[in-house]
């Protein structure tokens, strides 16, 4: 009786936010969400309430805050309970000043925790030099999904953060790509690079309506820019 849960947001801010209210940061790096993994895009509404809530303690309204995507794991359960925690990450970049270091190329499937910090600081420091610092010319970001265009049996996938060009960084075929059509049924598919594109296409599906990419919590896929920064996860649907 009396007690306080140690992780509620009451617990965790008296404990660890509250007494340093009164520092001055330049900015804020989160890297946590495994306990979240069944939250879906609730999760992008928590990541949002946290920012601003920090922000405000912080009397900082426009404070850089940076955050790194989960890496790939042999959770239990739903494999696409990882994904949707990957989608709803890569949602949170809506939010004024914020980053994140996308680590599906970098990671352990047998290990929760996995060791590679080593690029995951150099990845946080990229956005930190571009969008905090003002350093110019600077590839910060692998590629994020931004439109796709379906003709006859391809869909035609662009990006934001091309860099210096779309590679598979391994010299292998793109790989985890899958399509659908209104059956909603994937399978999985061709895709290549034509100039700062993807072309997805499958001789299963003759109408594809959906591209889905690295959509399993087991997925190391493979699409980069060729400044070596990978490209996260995406679905050009919101089936269930």
């Amino acid at each position: 009786k009396g007690q306080v849960n140690h992780q509620s947001a009451l617990a965790l801010y008296n404990g660890m936010i509250h007494n340093f209210r009164h520092f001055n940061f330049q900015g804020a790096i989160w890297y946590q969400g495994e306990s979240n993994r069944g939250d879906g895009m609730m999760y992008y509404e928590k990541k949002r309430a946290l920012v601003n809530g920090w922000r405000d303690v912080f009397s900082n309204p426009d404070m850089p805050f940076l955050f790194v995507q989960l890496a790939p794991y042999t959770y239990g359960g739903s494999v696409t309970a990882l994904p949707e925690i990957w989608e709803a990450q890569t949602a949170a970049l809506q939010i004024k000043n914020t980053g994140m270091a996308v680590t599906v190329d970098i990671g352990n499937i047998k290990n929760i925790h996995p060791s590679n910090k080593q690029d995951v600081g150099k990845r946080l420091a990229l956005w930190a030099l571009a969008n905090t610092y003002g350093q110019k010319d600077l590839v910060y970001s692998g590629p994020l999904y931004k439109s796709h265009k379906t003709v006859g049996d391809k869909i035609t996938i662009a990006f934001n953060h091309v860099g210096d060009g779309l590679i598979a960084r391994d010299g292998k075929s793109l790989s985890h790509f899958q399509v659908a059509g209104a059956d909603k049924a994937f399978v999985a598919a061709t895709a290549v690079v034509v100039g700062d594109t993807v072309v997805v296409s499958s001789p299963l599906v003759k109408a594809p309506v959906a591209v889905r990419y690295a959509w399993h919590q087991l997925a190391e896929p493979n699409l980069s820019n060729k400044n070596g920064l990978p490209a996260s996860p995406f679905r050009t649907d919101n089936w269930k």
